[in-house]
């Protein structure tokens, strides 16, 4: 049998997996599956926003006369404070046991009380504390006869001068989170799909359908041909998150301010998901040729995934820690994690135009020896069936 020409063989192969895996029953499922995660998190992260941006208290009793001050002293600290009175302490209590309110405030303005479900919300007990003790230094002066209004004007007129190094990013928190969920969605589609590599590639082998697949075409077009037709089935679903999730974060105004920079993030992940899946997925392909059942699967492919897991855990605590140290810098360079862990990095702004660049010329250079390697590896051991294969023999042959 003739073999056919390279183009048209890595063409079909591709096509064979697009269609093969977009119609199957796990690909609708984890896609079902991630979508709702992902909706779920930015519906979550919405309603956090909202939850914690007020704190609605009731106040009774003498307490009513603080609710412009305390209504101003939240305002202060960038919290909306929702003031509503109670005829009774009961009335009170009965509507923060049922959560209606956060808080009940009630006593004197220089003796409050507050009640509350379990705690007390940091930024409203500082309120009412500045407030307690406004009164009882305005009762001090009183009595030392000073004018407290004079004294107040003096002491708010002072103030220390401040000298920031660097402007601080009003939008750091909402860029670390894009950062995050990019890197997580890259990391479980690497991962994902480079299973599906290992696996395709031992099933085509224990059922000798690749002696017949080798009758026409060449071992390196075989294993190309399942990468990129797997890698579109990746990119595919990581595309459909992706849309889902920027359209999600926009409609619940959670990433409204950023757009730009979340549209940003989602081009420079397409970008990275290709080169780590076509990095990650030539060693899974060759670490799946060195075995003929799909039980020795996981132990030839153990020491990537293990690799690819510690890496991630250990690059996404540094992100989060600080995206622009030293240690984050480095472990963000190293070509095996870059596809992960730079693409959070740009995210959050902390990556230079200099590290993204070096970070891709590594990146494609370790593609290129992978590549050379895998497809070595894969033409010796696509063939060998019976025990696992060494590594050393499948490189030798």
């Amino acid at each position: 049998m003739s073999r056919i020409s390279a183009t048209r063989a890595v063409r079909l192969v591709a096509k064979r997996e697009i269609t093969t895996r977009l119609h199957t029953r796990s690909f609708v499922v984890s896609t079902a599956v991630l979508l709702l995660l992902l909706i779920g998190y930015v519906a979550l992260e919405a309603f956090l926003a909202g939850s914690t941006a007020t704190t609605k208290v009731a106040l009774t009793g003498q307490a009513q006369g603080i609710a412009q001050q305390l209504q101003l002293a939240g305002k202060a600290g960038g919290r909306t404070i929702e003031v509503v009175t109670v005829p009774t302490e009961q009335d009170g209590l009965a509507e923060v046991r049922s959560g209606d309110v956060d808080a009940l405030v009630s006593g004197s303005a220089s003796r409050l009380r507050v009640a509350a479900k379990s705690t007390v919300d940091q930024q409203l007990q500082r309120a009412l504390d500045g407030i307690v003790q406004q009164q009882v230094l305005d009762a001090q002066l009183s009595a030392a006869d000073l004018d407290p209004v004079s004294v107040h004007q003096a002491v708010s007129a002072a103030h220390v001068e401040v000298q920031p190094l660097e402007a601080r990013d009003p939008h750091a928190g909402q860029k670390l989170v894009v950062g995050v969920v990019v890197a997580v969605l890259l990391y479980l589609s690497i991962i994902t799909y480079g299973m599906l590599v290992a696996q395709g590639v031992v099933e085509e082998k224990s059922s000798r359908v690749v002696e017949l697949l080798l009758s026409t075409v060449r071992p390196w077009h075989l294993l190309l041909g399942k990468v990129l037709g797997l890698g579109l089935v990746g990119l595919t679903q990581l595309a459909i998150l992706a849309a889902a999730g920027l359209v999600a974060a926009l409609a619940t105004g959670v990433l409204a301010s950023i757009s730009g920079i979340a549209a940003s993030a989602v081009v420079w992940g397409v970008v990275w998901y290709l080169l780590g899946f076509l990095l990650y997925a030539m060693i899974y392909g060759a670490a799946g040729s060195l075995v003929s059942r799909q039980e020795d699967t996981q132990s030839v492919v153990a020491p990537v995934n293990i690799a690819l897991v510690i890496g991630f855990i250990a690059g996404l605590n540094l992100i989060t820690q600080s995206a622009d140290s030293t240690a984050t810098k480095v472990v963000s360079l190293i070509p095996l994690l870059s596809p992960i862990l730079m693409p959070a990095r740009i995210a959050t702004g902390s990556a230079s135009p200099w590290e993204i660049v070096t970070s891709v010329v590594l990146t494609t250079a370790l593609i290129a020896l992978v590549t050379w390697l895998g497809a070595r590896i894969y033409r010796n051991g696509v063939l060998r069936v019976g025990s696992r294969l060494k590594l050393s023999e499948a490189l030798r042959g």
